[in-house]
């Protein structure tokens, strides 16, 4: 398992660094804002429809090693590419790494049971989460460190570093078998979803939110700029905000089971992020952060609960990578915003709407959760099944 944990800590810290890396790396080079966002759009924006087709494929796959280790190849070699050409090339190049980007998250995640064993599923679980914890944690700030001690060049060279360091990691994984349940259509996570009120609920929510949060990047670097400590401390804002997810992802398991958590969690991130906007200092910026990062903090693992109790074993693969893929692609179309709305609004102003838009999601994902009165909630008949079997 430690080749494991090396491997998918050390892909999702390559990937967290993107958005800051490549921001601080373009700005800094002369690019406009426009161009910016349209590039950290299009490093997102391919797993929209690659998500869902990746999940099912993954159910039922031996191949799962090869196939992340060509995720971090392209990855590496994009970085590189992105560097070494002209800024027009910046937005193609992200494409190409961002199309296996699902796999990142649920394609290393559904290699962890058949590694693990359900003896020692639930430390494994664990401790894959603080993986994703740990990347989100350092990946911003990492970024921003490189980029003000070295170049922002090395800051971005960085990320293919850690690519290799991954698929060298893969090398030592063992091989997993494919899912007993086989490979299910294409579109069979993506419908259980929609029908599913809770289900439903919680990602609409979420993908709603995540598409506000691909307007955050940019402006936030500007802001940074504004505030007298360069573009390239925006990093340390977002880690800032991952330490307060960390605290209150610990202090507050127990409200994490509950689907609700997810939308109260959002709404309050959005209430403390619309506050940015009022920050005069760095210092006060990076106390806003905690703060919103000790609104967020409940609903990732929220998030995850309610996928498992609302979807079958045989789906859960399918639901996770379909999931990732809509709120991956929602944060591409708000990167590609980015520019029009740079036009008419401060960075403060962004920054506003973004906090908004939190809100906003929340109460939409609070209002698409009623069941309907003419069938059972799929999600609570597969429960009841899981029950009686057990």
């Amino acid at each position: 398992m430690r080749a494991y944990y090396t491997a998918a800590t050390l892909a999702r810290l390559g990937d967290e660094m993107v958005g800051t890396a490549l921001a601080v790396y373009l700005l800094t080079r002369g690019i406009d804002p426009a161009l910016t966002g349209i590039t950290l759009s299009a490093y997102a924006l391919p797993s929209m429809l690659t998500g869902p087709l990746l999940g099912s494929w993954l159910d039922g796959t031996r191949y799962r090693r090869a196939a992340l280790a060509s995720n971090q190849f392209a990855l590496a070699a994009a970085m590189v590419g992105i560097v070494v050409t002209p800024g027009w090339a910046a937005p193609p190049l992200a494409a190409l790494a961002g199309l296996a980007l699902p796999m990142t998250s649920a394609g290393f995640s559904a290699m962890v049971p058949g590694l693990a064993g359900p003896a020692r599923l639930t430390r494994a679980n664990s401790l894959d989460s603080l993986s994703f914890s740990a990347a989100a944690m350092a990946g911003p700030a990492v970024a921003g460190l490189l980029a003000k001690l070295i170049t922002p060049t090395g800051s971005v060279l960085a990320i293919a570093a850690a690519a290799i360091g991954s698929v060298v990691a893969l090398a030592f994984i063992a091989p997993v078998p494919p899912s007993p349940h086989g490979r299910q259509p294409v579109l069979t996570g993506l419908r259980h979803m929609v029908r599913t009120p809770k289900l439903r609920a919680v990602t609409l929510a979420t993908v709603l939110g995540w598409g506000a949060m691909g307007l955050l990047i940019v402006p936030l670097t500007e802001r940074t700029d504004q505030l007298g400590v360069g573009e390239d401390s925006s990093g340390f804002v977002l880690t800032a905000v991952e330490i307060g997810c960390v605290i209150t992802n610990v202090a507050l398991i127990r409200l994490q089971g509950r689907w609700w958590t997810v939308l109260v969690s959002l709404a309050g991130y959005g209430v403390a992020l619309s506050t940015w906007s009022l920050a005069g200092t760095f210092p006060v910026l990076l106390a806003l952060a905690l703060v919103a990062g000790l609104a967020l903090g409940p609903q990732f693992p929220a998030l995850l609960a309610a996928r498992q109790r609302y979807s079958p074993p045989e789906l859960l693969s399918q639901v996770g990578a379909t999931g990732a893929s809509l709120k991956i692609g929602a944060y591409a179309l708000g990167a590609a915003l980015v520019g029009p709305l740079r036009t008419v609004l401060s960075p403060v102003g962004v920054i506003a709407v973004v906090g908004v838009m939190q809100v906003v999601a929340a109460a939409l994902g609070w209002v698409v959760s009623r069941p309907s009165r003419r069938a059972p909630e799929p999600g609570a008949v597969a429960t009841a099944d899981r029950r009686r079997s057990a």
